[in-house]
């Protein structure tokens, strides 16, 4: 007896089916196949459940319909390097709002290096420790605009054991913030703090280059090998770069996220990446933004990287995209930033800004143009629509 298809996932089910018909182009995240074939795609409860041929596809029962109108959808772009305090407020920059401006740049995740600028921030161990907790628990209960906050990232300080970073992770925390930041400065012990970390499923960043805030200080190349950390904090400095030879060293060595910001040196970008390009390992580059910092917020930050790697870096626009989400959901094991079933169905429509160069909106990215931002979606929900920061779209999608 032939089995009977389950029926249309819908409201009368109680599951919450968003279904994205009409897409122009899909890009999926992965270098290794950048531009999918395919003109739809469903989700149910926030999670991609199916991608292909709209026609070939049941699209019936939907919760929301969105009409891409023939626009570009990609994996929620991600921010590696943020620096976020309490809520939607900076006090770096007195600013109110930097993540709902963010969001209108397209990123939907954003990965803490350390809540840094918060004021008094705590330096003793059980004080560490605690303001942690606190804000890895207050951007789980609170998501400003909808966007995903990784927070939580104590800086490590001398007289840290083992135990703390047991206590640290058994309390949620999964991320350490940028090495560098705080009192600890020697590679070996560095190196101890990571391992322990490590052990217990905690991911580390270090800084790198010259000093960024008081208390900061130079991470040279030597240290930032013998600390071994997951993530090679904006190797293209934050503000100031390496030389160039620690910083082809770096490439050489490591096996690491070479993670490059918007707040560093443009032409040390420019280095990490054709350096990375001629050893094989682009699939290592990651990019964030350093912000909020002395330079600001930047809602754009991630866009204008990708931007400037394809344009002056001579890179396909669509392997570029990969640096600010694909290659950070691989290297950051998140469950985002991949067009790939069982993924967060987190998403940004663009399309190509008016009146820019080029035929497509691949070709204007690559001639160092901004897309426009027409849609975002997280977790199969419409989080914002045409962008207000972004130049204005060819054409935008719409809630059906």
């Amino acid at each position: 007896m032939a089995e009977t298809a389950p029926p249309a996932a819908g409201p009368e089910d109680g599951r919450a089916k968003l279904v994205i018909r009409n897409i122009g182009m899909i890009l999926s995240g992965k270098m290794e196949q950048p531009i999918l074939d395919a003109d739809c795609i469903i989700c149910i409860d926030g999670k991609i459940t199916e991608v292909g041929r709209g026609t070939e596809m049941d699209c019936g029962g939907a919760t929301t319909t969105v009409d891409a109108m023939g626009t570009t959808l990609a994996p929620g772009l991600i921010d590696s390097h943020v620096h976020p305090v309490v809520g939607d407020y900076t006090p770096r920059q007195q600013q109110l709002g930097w993540i709902d401006s963010t969001l209108h740049g397209g990123v939907t995740t954003l990965i803490s290096a350390g809540e840094v600028h918060m004021p008094g921030r705590p330096k003793d161990i059980i004080g560490l420790k605690a303001m942690a907790i606190a804000s890895q628990r207050w951007y789980e209960n609170f998501r400003p605009s909808g966007v995903k906050v990784h927070a939580g990232a104590p800086v490590i300080e001398h007289g840290m054991e083992e135990h703390d970073f047991k206590e640290l992770a058994e309390a949620g925390v999964t991320l350490l913030g940028e090495i560098g930041l705080g009192s600890v400065k020697d590679g070996k012990t560095a190196h101890q703090m990571v391992q322990w970390a490590r052990k217990y499923g905690i991911q580390s960043t270090i800084h790198t280059g010259g000093p960024s805030i008081p208390g900061s200080g130079l991470i040279d190349a030597d240290m930032v090998l013998e600390t071994g950390t997951d993530v090679i904090g904006h190797i293209n400095g934050g503000h100031s770069a390496l030389p160039d030879d620690q910083i082809i060293c770096l490439c050489e060595s490591c096996k690491q996220a070479l993670e490059i910001v918007h707040n560093g040196n443009e032409r040390a970008a420019l280095l990490t990446l054709n350096t990375a390009r001629e050893l094989g390992k682009m699939d290592q580059i990651i990019l964030g933004t350093d912000g909020p910092a002395g330079s600001g917020v930047q809602p754009l930050g991630i866009l204008r990287m990708i931007a400037m790697l394809s344009s002056l870096g001579n890179v396909p626009a669509e392997i570029a995209f990969c640096f600010g989400n694909g290659n950070t959901a691989r290297q950051r094991k998140l469950d985002t930033g991949l067009i790939e079933t069982g993924f967060c169905a987190d998403f940004v429509l663009m399309d190509q800004a008016q009146h820019s160069g080029g035929k497509t909106l691949l070709e204007s990215v690559q001639l160092g143009n901004l897309p426009g931002v027409g849609m975002t979606i997280i977790d199969g929900r419409v989080t914002s629509q045409r962008s207000r920061n972004t130049p204005p779209a060819g054409r935008v999608p719409v809630i059906v």
